[in-house]
């Protein structure tokens, strides 16, 4: 390297690594133009925070009722017939076929 270059070499590094650390402080995982994209996943994040705390609330009443202190009855007798397939006889029960993979397609085109 020539003489006349060694002065330079120190203010060139420096010019680099202000140069490197202003590219990262706009365009890095946390830097201002992200600001946005950072924004939106906080809010679908928030938005199934919350519907996931709706979840968990109707499941603690849920329990709440199926313990034997506070028992409900249709409570108890909704769940056994879902988890056991009976219906009672006086029940009206209406089948719904699923609509069959070619029909669907035709009905979207």
């Amino acid at each position: 390297m020539p003489e006349r270059m060694k002065p330079y070499l120190p203010t060139l590094c420096l010019l680099a690594a202000v140069l490197y650390l202003g590219v990262q402080a706009l365009t890095g995982e946390r830097g201002l133009l992200g600001a946005a994209e950072r924004d939106a996943l906080l809010d679908r994040r928030e938005a199934q925070l919350d519907a996931l705390t709706e979840q968990r609330r109707d499941l603690e009443v849920r329990v709440r009722y199926l313990r034997s202190e506070s028992l409900s009855r249709d409570l108890l007798e909704e769940r056994a017939r879902a988890v056991l397939g009976f219906a009672d006889p006086r029940d009206y029960v209406i089948r719904v076929s699923a609509p069959t993979h070619q029909a669907v397609s035709t009905t979207r085109s």
